[in-house]
């Protein structure tokens, strides 16, 4: 546990470091890769454990960047993000509620109507009570500013990951994972456990949401609750290795990379690209390529243990 947190702390270091030196776009990149860090961290945190698919990672997202919307001109930047935070916490407890007790494919796919459900019911909103379908952001914090609180909210994930991972509530989620009637008759109440962990990832989804929609100087529903936002956090948590600790890190970090290289040069390269991996992916490696590594390292210590 000590080795992880001290390669958190020298990598959160380099990142807090990287704005000195580096250029616009070089930034700019960085807070893509910090934010889909906090994304795909926060969302294995519960998914990876519980080996529940959520597709509600938009939703969050969205709820979370319209807070910010409405409430930036008014109250300090980190209110802001705490309050994005809390409403999207509030709308996963409501939504967990109602859809935790399924699992699978039907998981799955209300989680994901739920997500357009709201992105619908914020559109009928905008358009019947305020007259326009989006909003102009006027007070917009400085860029290193907004680049420090997505760093800070991804260090936050994956500090949160490894707390959770040594602690009963983390058990109890592996549990879940693992046989949730047999994690039930041990005396894990269950659907406790899921609801919070469902709410915990996302707090964190709209805390993202609340700092990365000042980036856009005009945010609307589409915009916000866009399901790529959610399907690229899913696939980076799956490719990187849901159930491991540093897979959606470094998965994050490359698809950052690689879309910011293929969207400008290949727009659609990029997406055939993403579907290419997925595939692989589940084909050759369906507990992603972080367990790969996991494997690996296991035996090459077992070898020097039977070589000494």
């Amino acid at each position: 546990m000590t080795r992880q947190w001290t390669t958190l702390g020298l990598l959160a270091l380099a990142a807090a470091l990287l704005p000195a030196v580096a250029s616009e776009f070089a930034l700019s990149l960085a807070m893509a890769c910090a934010m889909y860090v906090a994304l795909a961290s926060s969302w294995s945190l519960f998914c990876g454990s519980t080996r529940y698919l959520s597709l509600a990672t938009s939703a969050f997202f969205g709820i979370g960047a319209y807070a910010s919307a409405v409430l930036l001109d008014s109250l300090p930047w980190p209110l802001v993000i705490g309050l994005g935070a809390a409403l999207a916490a509030a709308v996963a407890l409501v939504m967990g509620a109602a859809v935790l007790h399924l699992r699978g494919t039907y998981f799955a796919v209300l989680t994901f109507g739920m997500t357009e459900l709201i992105r619908h019911a914020v559109t009928y909103f905008e358009k019947q009570v305020t007259g326009t379908v989006g909003r102009v952001l006027t007070v917009v914090p400085e860029e290193r500013t907004v680049y420090y609180t997505v760093l800070s909210l991804a260090v936050a994930a994956v500090a949160s990951a490894i707390v959770v991972r040594r602690s009963r509530f983390g058990l109890a989620l592996s549990g879940i994972g693992a046989d949730e009637q047999r994690a039930q008759t041990l005396g894990v109440n269950t659907r406790v456990t899921k609801t919070l962990g469902f709410a915990l990832t996302a707090a964190f989804a709209g805390a993202v949401g609340a700092a990365m929609a000042v980036r856009w100087t005009y945010i609307d529903p589409v915009t916000v609750f866009n399901p790529f936002i959610g399907f690229q956090t899913v696939l980076i948590a799956l490719i990187g290795g849901a159930a491991t600790l540093w897979g959606p890190v470094a998965a994050a970090v490359v698809f950052s990379v690689l879309a910011e290289t293929l969207r400008l040069q290949l727009p659609q390269a990029y997406m055939m690209a993403l579907g290419l991996l997925l595939i692989l992916s589940v084909m050759l490696v369906p507990d992603g390529v972080g367990s790969v590594g996991r494997a690996e390292l296991r035996r090459w210590f077992r070898r020097e243990a039977d070589h000494g």
